[in-house]
């Protein structure tokens, strides 16, 4: 296979893998005097979804952005992770109760195409080539860059390795990063897998294979008469990245992982926050039908991952197109149809193209301190990541290895083998009319064929200030979004102090009474609704969905489960909103978090992960940075005095509204409990 040529050709370079444990301890980096300097307005970090709303309502409101990515596409899991089919609610799409920028990108898919769905897939109503997002997101953010006469810098393949801060440490300064491009002779870019490269882009010397340029990102400068607010202030930093990485580099309080049973997340497996289960990773990739067999060769390292792979334990899903179909990118029109497991669709035909992400395929769920992904806090400062200069990205690259592995050995698994983790007897066929799409002009961009960057569906939370009811700082938790029947026995088990306090918190207007009235559990009734929040930016609806980690380590090895509890809390979930309070980290005052990083327990950043969730709250904050640097505020003041009336933040709400951003959805009230109807699926 191409892809495993490429590999074999890359590894004569001399380009090594780190295959056990942590890298070694890092050494701070001297920092060399910039290349460049850049002024901007909002420093966008990161260049996912997000980012890429914040950016446009930068530019339509006339501001300076900055973004970084360490890719070359912006997106995110719409584009360089490859996941380029809609997650979406039914209901909400039915009424496209979305974010403006989203139903436009949604129109544009359509026009493009001639049609919104032009994969033809059974997941959701849009599944399209993620090239082809890229370019359809860039032309939105040209054209706002036009209308609002903004300015964007972009800085593809670009990293932020250091941060300054004032005297107080309360106010990012500047940001240190490094770009990246091929050194001389060598191939271009996303010819090498994210593990071949990253650690190498965090480093600001030049190497066999990059060349580097250190940018250094200050805030604009203002004109000599306008000097009253502190230079920190004339500018917003937005971690937009997709692990959280300003956060950790920052050092801001923040959580990882499994949070601890409590009564907002009365559904936890653990009694103490667990940092290293977290959810999967996906290297998505894709593949087309042709016409006739195509060679098939197993990678080197086929065998190790060979026990993992698997369709479903249900007989009806367990078939190649049921799988292929699920999301199916790009089918040529045709009025044939066919069989695909309990579906009957479109028929796929050679030239049909399908991205895959399934779990027991391509997910690659480490959940252990010996192999997790995302590092925690201890492993960042036992690895030197937070001395000065010592920043090189917060992950175990052995890890982003192993998912690049299991992914190009699925590829194989689905094409040859016969073989089945979840079934027994296996009822597993060959496919190898098949073949894995790589090149640069290839549907994910890439030499190897794989994804740019691994789909996250976790990142580093950030606990948010202290505020009335959360005196240990806000977060959105399951009680505020979960449709659950906390009367199953899982809860009933629960500690009788804990259940009563579990049921007291979801009586909506009937608290008060329960706790003077001391009712009886049996007679309390679940409020029926989502948390209502006065300081909603933004909607959000899906699924608590899991792709939770394996138990032990390696977790592809055989007989190796799902860590049990975790999925106890997946299932249906209430329309959500988006608490400003949520988007505001403790310490740093000019810092805002877009994206999965927001201020959420585990539970409830397994719904608030998808894209519509990333339109909306970098709608919000791309216009809150507008906002607060027009009016000379740092974000929290417009929280800070909460529950009183707060006139500043209903006027940042009533233009995030006017820019076509809804805050809620339709009649949010305390007394409207009947939400039964925006069931997700």
């Amino acid at each position: 296979m191409a892809h495993y040529s490429a590999w074999k050709w890359l590894s004569s370079l001399g380009l090594l893998l780190i295959t056990v444990g942590f890298s070694p301890r890092s050494m701070a980096q001297t920092r060399p005097t910039p290349n460049q300097t850049v002024e901007c307005e909002i420093l966008l970090v990161g260049g996912g979804l997000a980012a890429v709303a914040a950016a446009e309502e930068g530019l339509l409101a006339g501001r300076t952005v900055c973004m970084t990515e360490i890719t070359d596409w912006v997106g995110g899991q719409l584009t360089s992770q490859g996941t380029s089919a809609l997650d979406e609610a039914r209901r909400q799409r039915q009424l496209l109760f979305y974010p403006r920028g989203y139903n436009a990108f949604r129109r544009r898919i359509q026009q493009h195409y001639g049609r919104l769905n032009p994969g033809e897939c059974w997941v959701s109503a849009a599944c399209f080539l993620p090239k082809d997002a890229q370019a359809i997101l860039q032309a939105m953010l040209r054209q706002a860059e036009q209308r609002g006469r903004g300015k964007l810098h972009w800085f593809p393949q670009t990293v932020i390795k250091e941060l300054d801060y004032n005297a107080d440490g309360q106010l990012i300064t500047g940001a240190i990063a490094i770009q990246h491009r091929p050194a001389p002779g060598m191939p271009p870019l996303n010819t090498e897998p994210l593990s071949r490269i990253i650690e190498d882009a965090y480093r600001y010397k030049d190497s066999a294979r990059l060349q580097k340029s250190v940018i250094q990102f200050v805030p604009q400068s203002r004109p000599a008469a306008d000097q009253t607010l502190p230079t920190g202030q004339h500018w917003l930093v937005v971690d937009a990245t997709e692990t959280g990485e300003m956060i950790a580099l920052a050092d801001v309080p923040y959580r990882l992982g499994l949070d601890p049973r409590d009564r907002n997340n009365p559904s936890s497996p653990v009694k103490e926050n667990d940092p290293y289960c977290v959810q999967g990773i996906t290297y998505t990739f894709a593949m087309e039908r042709t016409a006739t067999p195509q060679p098939q060769n197993p990678p080197s390292f086929y065998e190790q991952y060979r026990p993992y792979y698997g369709y479903d334990v249900d007989p009806r899903k367990a078939e190649f197109e049921f799988v292929f179909t699920y999301r199916r990118i790009w089918n040529p029109p045709t009025d044939q149809m066919e069989k695909a497991g309990p579906f009957t669709l479109p028929a796929s035909s050679p030239g049909s193209i399908s991205m895959q992400n399934w779990v027991w395929g391509n997910d690659y769920r480490p959940g252990t301190s010996e192999d997790n992904l995302i590092y925690s806090r201890q492993q960042l400062l036992a690895t030197g990541q937070l001395t000065a200069g010592g920043w090189m990205g917060g992950l175990r690259t052995d890890a982003l290895r192993k998912g690049e592995e299991i992914a190009l050995g699925f590829y194989y698994w689905l094409v040859a083998d016969t073989s089945d983790s979840q079934l027994s007897p296996s009822q597993k066929r060959p496919e190898p009319n098949h073949r894995l799409l790589t090149g640069l002009d290839s549907p994910m961009g890439t030499v190897h064929g794989l994804s740019k960057y691994p789909y996250i569906r976790e990142a580093r939370r950030i606990i948010g200030r202290p505020t009335y009811a959360h005196l240990r700082g806000f977060s959105l938790h399951e009680v505020d979004i979960s449709m659950h029947d906390f009367r199953e026995e899982y809860y009933r088990s629960l500690p009788p102090e804990l259940y009563r306090s579990l049921w007291t918190g979801v009586a909506g207007l009937k608290t008060t009474e329960v706790i003077q009235k001391n009712i009886p559990l049996e007679q309390i009734t679940h409020r029926g609704r989502s948390t209502i929040y006065p300081d909603s930016v933004g909607i959000a609806q899906y699924a608590i969905d899991f792709h939770p980690c394996m138990q032990d380590t390696p977790p592809e090895a055989a007989g190796n489960i799902e860590r049990p509890g975790v999925r106890q809390a997946h299932g249906q979930a209430y329309p959500g909103q988006i608490p400003l309070r949520a988007l505001i980290p403790q310490k740093i005052d000019n810092l805002l978090v877009a994206g999965k990083s927001i201020a959420t327990s585990y539970s409830t950043a397994a719904a608030y992960r998808v894209h519509s969730f990333e339109w909306s709250v970098g709608a919000a904050v791309g216009i809150t940075a507008d906002f607060v640097l027009s009016r000379g505020l740092l974000p929290y003041q417009l929280v800070e005095n909460l529950p009183r009336p707060q006139p500043e933040l209903e006027a940042l709400q009533k233009r995030i509204q006017q820019r076509g951003n809804p805050i809620a959805f339709p009649d949010t009230s305390i007394f409207n409990d009947q939400w039964q109807d925006w069931r997700v699926w």
